[in-house]
């Protein structure tokens, strides 16, 4: 199992999003969304660490493993794409 925090995901549309992102990246992944915490548990894939939260990323969120660090902020469009639209 591999958990990341996603500190831009803030509703039911951010985490469908992301599951969404991973699945079709590993349509074997189980993907368990908390929003209330902001984590994402994947578990049953195939991929590594970073091809998972390569998946994230691509949804238009930052993905970080607990307890690493980022230097990018919640909803820096710079550096994510737009997630989901009642969140932009």
């Amino acid at each position: 199992m591999v958990a990341f925090e996603v500190k831009d995901m803030s509703c039911g549309g951010c985490a469908s999003s992301i599951a969404q992102a991973v699945q079709a990246r590993d349509s074997a992944a189980s993907v368990k969304v908390d929003v209330a915490r902001r984590r994402v548990e994947i578990s049953g894939s195939v991929l590594d660490p970073a091809a998972l939260a390569a998946a994230i990323a691509s949804a238009g969120y930052i993905p970080v493993l607990p307890g690493a660090t980022s230097d990018a902020s919640p909803r820096d469009d710079a550096k994510v794409g737009s997630g989901c639209c009642c969140c932009s």
